[in-house]
């Protein structure tokens, strides 16, 4: 019986220690997701910079709309460059969001068996079952 306790009270240390280890995850996952939606809109707002300063005309001379081309050359260049930056922090939020995932399974996996086994030394306290009463005196009564 002190075994059964012994491995109940290991397994619920256990337990605790994943689910810190899930609540760390948790806030890494969130983390990358928060620097994820801040990529995506940066890169949202650099494609329509980039778009605006292409479509815009009226240059006075050539001078001018070469300046014109050449900065919104460069705004392409920082849009292409914040795409890819969320693209690869889209795939590391995605492996953030599997690594809590897994945290969650690996909790939950020792709190059932730390519940099957305070089930187990739970069953072992309960009395037998005595069965039926032996009746006492004739079967008249």
């Amino acid at each position: 019986m002190k075994a059964e306790r012994t491995r109940l009270k290991r397994l619920q240390r256990l337990e605790r220690v994943r689910d810190i280890a899930k609540q760390t995850a948790a806030a890494e996952a969130a983390q990358a997701e928060s620097t994820l939606a801040q990529l995506e809109a940066l890169a949202d707002r650099t494609r329509q910079l980039a778009a605006d300063y292409a479509s815009r005309g009226g240059a006075a001379d050539g001078a001018a709309l070469r300046q014109l081309s050449s900065f919104a050359g460069g705004l392409q260049k920082i849009h292409a460059t914040t795409t890819s930056d969320a693209d690869r922090a889209r795939l590391f939020a995605d492996g953030k969001m599997a690594a809590l995932a897994a945290a969650e399974r690996r909790r939950a996996a020792v709190g059932d068996r730390a519940d099957k086994q305070a089930r187990v030394i739970a069953e072992g306290r309960e009395s037998p079952a005595l069965g039926t009463r032996k009746g006492f005196g004739t079967g008249l009564e």
